[in-house]
């Protein structure tokens, strides 16, 4: 598409190219449209993942066989939904959100998807939650998704590697930020939380490590995808 001055913009089109493929590439879900709706209503904030990134999601926990999730960064549940979905029988998401809020609309639109049963939603800062997961002393988890606060992400990053095995999948999202990432002398702290976050994976021989921009509804972003060695 083009504006009004007639040069290209790269927004709209990114819109456009993402309404086309969800379009044909993914089946009418009006749970997860009512998800959104749920969300909007509540006035939590527009930073979902996309339905596309949440298709992403399910394929990764199908594709690795993940029974074992973990998500930090709960929001309204819409990114949960899709893990838990994609779920094998007999497997788990436990989700951390800080907001009581925000974890009060995710149950109630879990409990709309039908996956609450399956769906461990633990309220509070992830960096208590974390620890007490690991006291806990369950099985490892098979795939983390980060997907929070960014400056907290390298402490974040610390936590899955206690809590995975090898073979273990991390996703961490928003690693982009815009372009932003590339700032080195940004003191923005959601930019310098990502770049130590995207170190710290690079650095860690324990990792094998990547990381994917994209572009669409949700502008201009990306992924980072680590597999424990």
């Amino acid at each position: 598409m083009r504006s009004a001055t007639g040069d290209h913009d790269p927004g709209s089109a990114w819109t456009e190219v993402d309404e086309y493929l969800v379009q044909t590439l993914l089946p009418e879900d009006e749970v997860l449209e009512l998800v959104l709706d749920e969300n909007q209503a509540a006035g939590l904030p527009a930073i979902d993942v996309s339905p596309l990134q949440g298709a992403l999601l399910s394929l990764l926990v199908r594709m690795t066989g993940a029974r074992r999730v973990l998500e930090i960064g709960t929001l309204g549940g819409f990114s949960t939904i899709h893990l838990a979905r994609a779920l094998p029988a007999g497997g788990r998401v436990v989700t951390c959100e800080h907001e009581p809020r925000h974890a009060e609309v995710a149950r109630r639109n879990l409990d709309r998807a039908g996956v609450a049963d399956v769906v461990d939603v633990r309220v509070g800062a992830a960096l208590d939650t974390l620890p007490q997961l690991e006291a806990e002393g369950g099985d490892p988890f098979d795939l983390v998704f980060i997907d929070a606060d960014k400056p907290n992400n390298p402490r974040y990053l610390e936590w899955a590697l206690r809590l995975t095995r090898p073979g273990s999948l991390i996703v961490g999202d928003n690693v982009v930020r815009g372009g932003l990432v590339a700032e080195e002398a940004s003191t923005d702290r959601t930019v310098t939380g990502t770049r130590s976050f995207l170190e710290a994976l690079g650095e860690d021989p324990r990792l094998e490590v990547t990381a994917l921009q994209t572009v669409g509804s949700k502008g201009w972003d990306g992924f980072a995808l680590a597999l424990v060695r």
